[in-house]
């Protein structure tokens, strides 16, 4: 259940239907998700939102996307984000995730869940090779 009454014609703010338009374009599709319909409720929150993830997430950069969508998938495992865990599966599916990929990181945040939770426990010292300030 959503926080924010919906907006019954999104597009009919201009701002909002220029981040509309450039969402389709830039994914070459129609589809515009919920999460984008109910930052609608604020233009610039929408506005600055997408452009961060069109930065990060659309640009060609030194990752290349199906490990973008990989990445986004374990943060939002370990977030809690059960909204953003289905759309960067979908994601991630669409560019090439096979399910051997998909077991293989879920075995990863698995792994990484618990031996982050057994050094916070412990409070294991970091070790001084670590530390890239005394490198």
């Amino acid at each position: 259940m959503t926080t924010v009454r919906p907006l019954a014609e999104p597009e009919a703010d201009p701002r909002v239907k220029a981040v509309f338009d450039d969402i389709r374009a830039t994914r070459k599709t129609d589809f515009v998700n919920n999460l984008w319909r109910a930052l609608a409720f604020d233009p610039a929150l929408l506005e600055g939102t997408w452009a961060e993830v069109k930065r990060l997430m659309a640009t060609p950069s030194q990752l290349d996307p199906l490990t973008k969508e990989l990445v986004y998938i374990a943060v939002s495992v370990a977030n809690g984000c059960g909204y953003c865990v289905h759309s960067h599966t979908a994601a991630a599916r669409a560019k090439g995730m096979t399910d051997a990929q998909h077991a293989e990181l879920m075995a990863i945040v698995g792994l990484a869940a618990k031996t982050n939770h057994l050094a916070t426990a412990l409070q294991v010292e970091v070790d001084p090779v670590f530390d890239a300030g005394r490198a």
